[in-house]
C-alpha cells in the first residue's frame, strides 16, 4: 500500500482557480499539493480566454481602425491569417505548461500529475500517467477546482459528426470555408466574430429570439447587427434537430426542426457547460457525481467542514476572473479556519464572503462592438424585488465616442435603486467599452451613492463622459 503524503490543503485542478487557491494558502503558510490531469493553467490558458482573445484582438483592432479617417484606407485588406494563428499559438505557449509549472513550484506548492479522486474525507488518490498511484491526505481542506466542460446536446448523429466545441474553436489551425455556429451566448458570438473575420462564411443558429440572452437586450441586438453587416448570417428562433456527417469528416449538415438542411464544413456547438465532477469520487463523501456543488459564500460545500468547490464547479459565476476571486476568498477562509481565526463569511463584502458572485459579476464580450456589464440587468433587479429605474444613453452622442470612431454606435444603461440611490447594474455596448467596465464595477461594489458619483468628473473628451450624461439623464 502506498504511504499517504500529508498536506494542509489538497487542490484538485491546476487552472487559474486552483492556482489561486494554492497561492493564497501558501501565502498563509499552509502546505499545498495540487493535482492536475491535463495542463497546468487549465482551460483559460489553452482553450478559452487567452486563445480566444488572441484570435479576436486583431479582428477588433482592424474593425476600429476602419472607422478612423486617415487610417481606414490602410486597413481594407484581409487579415494575415497565418500570423493571427501563430500569435494565438504564442499565447497558449504552444500548449506547453512549463512556465506555469515553474510558477506553481516557485510558490512552494507540490504538483502531482495525474487524475485525483476522493476516497473518503480529506483523502485523495492520484492515478499517475504511468499507472502509478499516490495517496494524499489533507489536514484542513480539499478544494475541488476542476472547472467545467462543454456540453453537446443529445441529437441524432451528433457523435458521428465530430462537431467543434469551444476547445476546437479556439485551437483550430485551419479556417473552415463554412462554419455553422449553434448557440447565441458568449462563446457563440465571439467565435462567430473571430472566424468570420478570418475568412469563414459563418451562419449563427440561435434557439431564442436574440443573442446574449442573459444581458440587456440591446447588447445582443447591436452584436447581431454588426455580425450581419460583416457578412455573417444570423438566424434566430430556430432549433437543430439532427446533425449528419458521413465518416466524421468532410461536409457537415445541420437539420433544423422544420426539416430545412444547412451545409457547412464545420459545426460549432456552443450550447452550455457541465461540471467536471463526474469521476471525482464524490459518492465516497455522500455527494452525487456529475453535479454542481452547492457552497456557502466562503466556497465551502454545504454540509461539509473540509470540502470546498471553487470556480465553475460551484456554478455561481462561470467566468475565469470570478473563479479567481472566489479562490482568493476560499484561500483566506481555509487559512482562517486552519489558524482558528474568526471568519467574516456572514459579513457581506467581508474577507471571507464572495458577495460579488451575487451582486457584482463583471463580464466583457469581446465582439465588435464590445459588450461590458456588471451587476443586475433591469429584469434581474425587478425579479429580485428592487424598486429600480433604467437610465439609458446613446454612446454615439458622447464627444469621446465620435472621436474614437466615425459612425460610432453604442448604448449605455445604468440600473438605479430608487430606495437606496445606488447602482444595481451597468451595461455598455459599443467599440472600446471593455475598458469602461471597472469604473462601473467599483460603483456597484462600493455602493457609491448617485449624489457622490456626480462629483466623479470624467475627463474630456473620453468615452467615459457617458457617466456624466447618464447622471444628467437620471436627474432630468
Amino acid at each position: 500500500m502506498t504511504e499517504a503524503m500529508e498536506y494542509d490543503v489538497v487542490v484538485l485542478g491546476a487552472g487559474p482557480v486552483g492556482e489561486n487557491v494554492a497561492d493564497r494558502a501558501r501565502a498563509a503558510g499552509l502546505s499545498v499539493a495540487v493535482v492536475e490531469s491535463e495542463l497546468v493553467g487549465g482551460e483559460c490558458s489553452y482553450w478559452a480566454c487567452m486563445p480566444s482573445k488572441a484570435l479576436l484582438r486583431p479582428v477588433i483592432a482592424r474593425a476600429e481602425a476602419r472607422r478612423v479617417p486617415g487610417l481606414s484606407q490602410s486597413v481594407r485588406g484581409p487579415l494575415d491569417t497565418p500570423a493571427v494563428l501563430a500569435h494565438r499559438d504564442d499565447f497558449t505557449s504552444h500548449w506547453k505548461d512549463d512556465g506555469q509549472v515553474a510558477w506553481l513550484e516557485g510558490i512552494g506548492a507540490r504538483l502531482y500529475r495525474g487524475f485525483g479522486r476522493l476516497e473518503g474525507a480529506k483523502r485523495v488518490v492520484v492515478a499517475g500517467p504511468e499507472g502509478d498511484e499516490q495517496v494524499l491526505t489533507a489536514r484542513h481542506a480539499v478544494a475541488v477546482c476542476t472547472g467545467s466542460r462543454a456540453v453537446l446536446p443529445d441529437l441524432p448523429g451528433i457523435a458521428r459528426a465530430k462537431p467543434w466545441t469551444s476547445r476546437e474553436a479556439t485551437s483550430s489551425h485551419k479556417v473552415p470555408g463554412r462554419l455553422l455556429v449553434v448557440g447565441g451566448g458568449v462563446v457563440g458570438v465571439e467565435m462567430a466574430t473571430a472566424w468570420q473575420a478570418l475568412g469563414s462564411e459563418v451562419t449563427l443558429l440561435v434557439r431564442g429570439d436574440g443573442l446574449l440572452p442573459r444581458m440587456e437586450s440591446f447588447a445582443g441586438e447591436l452584436v447581431a447587427e454588426a455580425l450581419t453587416e460583416a457578412g455573417a448570417t444570423v438566424r434566430t428562433n430556430v432549433s437543430v434537430a439532427a446533425v449528419e456527417r458521413a465518416g466524421g469528416t468532410g461536409q457537415v449538415t445541420v437539420v433544423l426542426a422544420g426539416g430545412e438542411r444547412i451545409e457547412g464544413d464545420e459545426v460549432l456547438f456552443a450550447t452550455g457547460r457541465a461540471p467536471r465532477t463526474d469521476d471525482l469520487g464524490l459518492e465516497s463523501v455522500g455527494l452525487e457525481p456529475g453535479t454542481w456543488l452547492k457552497v456557502d459564500d466562503s466556497c465551502r460545500v454545504v454540509g461539509s467542514d473540509w470540502l470546498y468547490a471553487v470556480g465553475d464547479a460551484n456554478h455561481r459565476a462561470l467566468l475565469t476572473h470570478q473563479g479567481k476571486y472566489q479562490a482568493r476568498i476560499a484561500g483566506a477562509a481555509i487559512a482562517a479556519r486552519a489558524q482558528k481565526v474568526p471568519l467574516l463569511e456572514t459579513d457581506p463584502w467581508g474577507a471571507h464572503a464572495a458577495t460579488a458572485d451575487h451582486a457584482a459579476v463583471p463580464q466583457v464580450v469581446f465582439t465588435d462592438p464590445e459588450v461590458a456589464s456588471v451587476g443586475l440587468t433591469l429584469a434581474e433587479a425587478q425579479a429580485a424585488g428592487h424598486r429600480v429605474r433604467a437610465v439609458d444613453y446613446d454612446l454615439g452622442a458622447v464627444a469621446g465616442a465620435s472621436l474614437f470612431a466615425d459612425g460610432y454606435r453604442g448604448r449605455a444603461r445604468m440600473i438605479v435603486d430608487l430606495d437606496r440611490e445606488i447602482l444595481r447594474g451597468v451595461t455598455f455596448a459599443g467599440p472600446g467599452v471593455g475598458e469602461l467596465l471597472h469604473s462601473a464595477t467599483i460603483a456597484v461594489v462600493g455602493e457609491v451613492p448617485v449624489d457622490r458619483l456626480w462629483h466623479a468628473v470624467p475627463a474630456y473628451p473620453t468615452i467615459s463622459e457617458v457617466w456624466l450624461r447618464l447622471l444628467e439623464t437620471y436627474r432630468g
